[in-house]
């Protein structure tokens, strides 16, 4: 309980407001981890691939799962999928064993026809949510039993392709920028330039 408060007080800084939707991702990320035995991150000893999409609600959701899991954007760890749902799966990059969580259907149902939800709906943004309304919802979703809130499938295994880093970079011969070698493209004229300068799309 102490290792997920203090994770909650993280995830609350990094995601910037309180909302029922982090707390659920980050209990849900720590539920993968300890299913799979696995410690949170330090680089990509884990991979996420996540169901959420953009556009819907509780896409807060995945911000709760990197703050438990140490999966990110920036170690390309993690990948999202747009589903459009509230799951995903966490894989042991090291061994390839995989968990795929979700949230149960009429708990989630019950979450969207909330107080918090409906004054979402009509636009509040949710830091201007009142208290009386986000903390009971909150508290709740920190203390909840697992089995009534989530769904934990069988540990599966899955194939992880393993690549290197790219370290070097050169300059783009249109811009100057430098750009990793990996997204140089070359032009007509044979210069090697990054991908706006290049005008292809990857």
């Amino acid at each position: 309980m102490e290792e997920l408060q203090e994770l909650f007080q993280v995830g609350l800084r990094f995601h910037g407001h309180k909302c029922p939707a982090m707390p659920m991702g980050l209990r849900a990320g720590l539920a993968a981890m300890r299913t799979l035995g696995v410690k949170r991150a330090q680089d990509k000893e884990l991979i996420v691939k996540s169901e959420t999409g953009k556009g819907h609600a509780a896409g807060c959701f995945l911000d709760g799962i990197m703050v438990a899991t140490g999966a990110t954007y920036g170690k390309s760890n993690i990948e999202k999928l747009y589903y459009n749902k509230m799951a995903f799966t966490l894989i042991d990059a090291e061994t390839g064993k995989a968990v795929r969580v979700s949230l149960k259907p009429d708990f989630f149902e019950k979450a969207l026809n909330s107080p918090f939800v409906q004054k979402r709906k009509a636009g509040v943004p949710p830091q201007d949510v009142e208290p009386e309304i986000t903390d009971p919802l909150v508290e709740r979703i920190l203390s909840v039993p697992e089995p009534e809130f989530l769904d934990i499938a069988e540990v599966h295994q899955v194939e992880v392709k393993k690549g290197k880093g790219v370290f070097e970079a050169k300059r783009c011969e249109k811009c100057g920028e430098l750009t990793f070698v990996n997204k140089l493209r070359v032009g007509l004229d044979g210069k090697l330039l990054c991908i706006p300068c290049s005008g292809y799309d990857e």
